[in-house]
């Protein structure tokens, strides 16, 4: 349970990264208030997760699944530059993310 609600704090994070893009430094209302939203519920679920997960293990796959899928959301969708070496970075991330899954006993 506690990796599930660890994955979707991650899929959160992605979120609150793109809206915060979109609030513009917080001057467009809509995506200034999903920002926050998404911000709030991805730590919330974080937290949760630190109930079973070591904190060190927890905190560095939430952010590499925040830092990893909003590379990827903004090459994909933001015309963020897309380059070989980019490319290999983000699955370096996701290599990092998976591996402590693999040696964590929880």
């Amino acid at each position: 349970m506690a990796w599930s609600l660890l994955g979707i704090a991650g899929i959160l994070e992605i979120a609150f990264a793109f809206f915060m893009k979109g609030s513009d430094g917080f001057t467009r209302l809509t995506p200034g208030l999903l920002a926050a939203a998404t911000g709030l519920s991805s730590v919330f679920l974080l937290s949760l997760s630190l109930r079973t997960l070591p904190v060190g293990t927890a905190y560095a796959v939430w952010a590499g699944i925040g830092a990893a899928g909003t590379a990827i959301l903004g090459m994909a969708v933001l015309g963020d530059a897309t380059t070989l070496l980019r490319i290999l970075c983000i699955l370096v991330i996701l290599g990092g993310v998976i591996g402590l899954k693999l040696v964590t006993g929880n």
